[in-house]
């Protein structure tokens, strides 16, 4: 099976980990860097997972379905953080975990 029926997926999950990096490179910079220690962490937990996910769909592991439905469980735990602050950067990295969520979801079905 070719991992060309994954590509939504994969593109989804290497938009989110990009997105989640930049969040938590920006949350670094926020004026208080303790309130927004949650969502730094998930976004980095979120940003590997994708990374993972995107890597094993592509080489057609027999795990990628287990994986994807673990990274839609931790995109969606980011994106419900992230959806707590206003900042545009969580914004935009909420929305993205949110797509990624339903695009690994659908996968792992």
């Amino acid at each position: 099976m070719s991992h060309h029926q994954y590509a939504s997926c994969i593109e989804a999950c290497n938009q989110c980990a990009a997105t989640c990096e930049h969040c938590a490179t920006s949350c670094l910079t926020e004026a208080n860097v303790q309130q927004m220690a949650k969502c730094i962490q998930l976004d980095r937990d979120c940003a590997d997972m994708c990374r993972l996910a995107a890597a094993l769909m592509a080489r057609n592991s027999p795990f990628a379905a287990q994986v994807c439905q673990l990274c839609a469980t931790i995109c969606t735990a980011c994106a419900d953080e992230c959806a707590k602050h206003e900042h545009d950067h969580c914004q935009e990295c909420a929305k993205a975990c949110r797509h990624c969520a339903e695009e690994c979801s659908k996968m792992a079905a």
